[in-house]
């Protein structure tokens, strides 16, 4: 039976934990034929066995993303990027499909999607961590042109640094959300948009739908921000254009592992040995110089 976009109201969020993700032989394999040329050169150029991870479960996201709920089939699906780099369908059927939007993000462990029917959709997500070299107060100083003033006020509210990170990530994710739904890239000057939240922490299971945004210190209208938490090192928040008021029963992100995302993949390229070997000499991520 085939699922129409039609029947997705309020969205699809799915996240894949690639940090747990130690792909077989047989699973790697598998999924560079799940993929096009092109997407399988470019991941095979990552340096870090964790980027490449990244890459494909993003890819292989998107893929699922369009063949459920478009019903477009595995082997048809067609993906391009803009010049800012934001991959787009390019294999659409009717108008509904070409009204499709989705994006992902990935960071910490995990890679996520977010798509929407008819709204253009821009996620992203962040893992809440201390700084590898400094001190808080430090680190807030090399990043203080990317906030406003108002969301400095916001981010230094809480006594405990901890809690002064997780807002200070908050706002990073919203900024980034907005700016991959305009599709724009690093250009747009971030301290131009400013963020007022009003739910002061987001907790797992929880969906906060009141953030307002002011570009240029104007309220921008026709923009719904939902903001969740994947655990309690990790949030997330998607950026919504075209809805002005929160949803009813807002999606929540779903966890997702590698068998159901290829559980109907339909191979687009013949096996590559070789593959294999390039990734597993692959580092898993760029060793940290101590403190």
């Amino acid at each position: 039976m085939r699922v129409t976009v039609s029947l997705l109201m309020s969205g699809i969020r799915w996240a894949m934990k690639t940090g747990l993700w130690q792909p077989s032989r047989e699973e790697w394999l598998l999924a560079a034929r799940c993929v096009q040329q092109e997407e399988k050169d470019r991941i095979d150029k990552f340096v870090f066995a964790k980027d490449a991870k990244y890459a494909m479960a993003g890819r292989l996201l998107i893929r699922k993303a369009i063949n459920d709920q478009l019903g477009i089939p595995w082997r048809d699906i067609r993906l391009g990027r803009t010049e800012k780099g934001k991959p787009y369908l390019t294999s659409t059927v009717d108008a509904d499909h070409a009204l499709f939007s989705f994006n992902v993000s990935h960071s910490g462990d995990y890679a996520v999607l977010a798509a929407e029917s008819r709204n253009v959709v821009g996620v992203d997500v962040m893992k809440v961590d201390y700084p590898n070299r400094g001190d808080v107060p430090e680190f807030f100083r090399t990043m203080r042109r990317q906030f406003t003033e108002h969301e400095w006020s916001t981010i230094k509210t809480p006594s405990s640094e901890w809690e002064q990170l997780k807002l200070f990530y908050r706002h990073w994710c919203l900024k980034e959300s907005y700016v991959k739904a305009l599709g724009v890239g690093i250009g747009f000057e971030l301290q131009r948009i400013d963020f007022h939240l009003k739910t002061p922490q987001v907790s797992p299971g929880e969906v906060a739908q009141d953030t307002q945004v002011y570009i240029d210190g104007t309220q921008e209208p026709g923009w719904l921000f939902q903001e969740s938490a994947l655990d309690d090192t990790h949030c997330t928040a998607v950026a919504i254009q075209g809805l002005t008021q929160p949803v009813s029963d807002p999606p929540t992100f779903r966890a997702v592992e590698f068998p159901e995302l290829t559980g109907l993949a339909q191979p687009l390229l013949p096996e590559d040995v070789s593959y294999w070997d390039s990734f597993r000499n692959k580092k898993e991520r760029p060793q940290l110089s101590k403190r």
